[in-house]
């Protein structure tokens, strides 16, 4: 041990001492320069985390548990004991005033929230807005009159690059504040190329559990992502990190500044599929790549400025669009009412055309309702499904008219095992396509009831006594 300690150091001299003079790096035109020496490699990230880290706080939540028992010693025994679950996470103040950002699934049914500043003061939290599908949740603590917190500003660059320089920001193991550093290694990374899962950051800084929520910070000291989950087999950072952009973390934050208890996502109207070399083939593209048009609803945003099925999407307000994926993440994270410019490729020529961001649809009306009664759904909030209901709960908006469950209390349907985002198709024989439909079908008394719901995409029948 003591030679290898001996020979690292030798060996940073020789490498030192053989490194070549090289020329005076000219900047790129963005302003970027690669080090031209290892001098310039020893340079130090510590300005920018001096700004940046006391923005950087840590967050847990507690939420009680109520333990399933037997049904003989709950009988014995009374009342299920009850444990307190907790999470450990990170956040980042992005105003003064106390309004944080975190991960959804740091707090997650959090009953008790608490934020804990670098300084080590801590303060209850309460939560503004909490998005599952973006997986962010807005949090406002109280904190002394005439007192501003240290923030961390939400980066506006566009420009972002693949090998720029990143910091990643957290608190993992509650041990106290942790720093490491890595570039980015890709952008726009989605696990669905055809859907709307999200368009992530992906960087190489080490990011373990508890940093979820934390900052990745750029070299200009900007929030350029909130860092979300791993790639991992063994549960520990393996150099695949994948954060979410600033510009989701921007619309959220103003959403919850505005009021708002939701994300209102503008909607294309359209269902897309990216280009497969084939499509690319037959269309005379060069490459692989844009979101063709498969459908388009009657009404929307696409039908109004004339996108037809088999149109190829190919740039977002110049922009170049890979996949279908990047065509949902540049439209989505603009505001409803803005008007964007897409280019797209039809009949082997180019076109622009102008494209209003508008809200999906909530036709037919929501009409959430819970049901009561002596049959399997007694318990359960229903909702019609409409492309509102879809976008917000992250499925097809082109699917089937029908009634979907959002959740389910203590009755029947929890204890039959549904689930929230199952969709309910017929009740003893009778198709259901509204909740008037369930509502009128639920009434009529039966000794059995068999019932067919969609979940995951597939149908599932089953058939329980009254």
């Amino acid at each position: 041990m003591r030679a290898y300690r001996v020979l690292i150091p030798a060996l940073a001299v020789l490498a030192a001492a053989a490194t070549p003079v090289l020329s005076q790096a000219q900047p790129a035109a963005d302003g970027r320069v690669v080090p031209t020496s290892a001098i310039g490699l020893k340079q130090s990230f510590a300005p920018i985390v001096r700004r940046a880290a006391p923005a950087v706080v840590n967050i847990s939540a507690k939420r009680i548990v109520r333990q399933q028992m037997d049904p003989f010693w709950q009988a014995l025994i009374g009342v299920p004991r009850a444990r307190v679950e907790g999470s450990l996470g990170s956040g980042v103040i992005v105003r003064s005033d106390g309004v944080i950002v975190t991960n959804n699934h740091v707090i997650a049914n959090g009953q008790e929230i608490t934020v804990a500043l670098s300084d080590r003061r801590e303060f209850p939290a309460k939560v503004l807005l909490a998005d599952e599908r973006t997986d962010l949740a807005i949090l406002k603590i109280d904190v002394p009159a005439g007192e501003k917190l240290p923030t961390m500003p939400i980066g506006d660059r566009s420009d972002r690059q693949v090998g720029d320089l990143v910091l990643a920001i957290g608190d993992p193991f509650g041990v106290g504040q942790t720093v490491t550093n890595g570039i980015i290694s890709a952008l726009n990374r989605t696990p669905d190329a055809n859907g709307d899962a999200g368009a992530y950051i992906q960087t190489d800084a080490a990011i373990n559990p508890g940093n979820s929520g934390g900052a990745l910070v750029g070299m200009d000291g900007d929030l350029i992502g909130v860092n979300s989950f791993i790639y991992s087999q063994s549960g520990q950072s393996s150099g695949v990190g994948f954060a979410i952009p600033a510009a989701v973390v921007r619309r959220v934050v103003e959403t919850a500044m505005g009021g708002g208890h939701s994300v209102v996502r503008p909607w294309l109207g359209a269902r897309l599929q990216s280009v497969t070399p084939e499509i690319a083939k037959a269309s005379g593209l060069p490459t692989p790549s844009g979101a063709m048009i498969a459908d388009v609803w009657p009404g929307g945003a696409a039908a109004r400025a004339g996108l037809k099925q088999g149109d190829i999407v190919t740039s977002v307000d110049g922009a170049p669009v890979v996949d279908a994926a990047a065509l949902n993440y540049a439209f989505g994270t603009h505001r409803p009412g803005d008007t964007l410019r897409i280019g797209v490729r039809r009949g082997g020529g180019e076109q622009a055309v102008t494209v209003r961001a508008e809200a999906a649809p909530a036709t037919p009306p929501r009409d959430e309702h819970v049901i009561a009664g002596r049959n399997p759904f007694q318990g359960a909030t229903v909702v019609n499904l409409s492309p509102a209901v879809a976008e917000e709960v992250g499925i097809d908006p082109f699917g089937k008219a029908g009634v979907m469950v959002t959740k389910t209390a203590d009755g029947a349907a929890h204890r039959l095992g549904m689930q929230p985002g199952d969709i309910i198709r017929a009740v003893n024989g009778r198709n259901i396509k509204t909740v008037t439909d369930l509502t009128s079908a639920v009434v009529v008394p039966a000794r059995v009831w068999q019932f067919t719901i969609e979940r995951n995409g597939r149908e599932l029948t089953a058939t329980v006594p009254a």
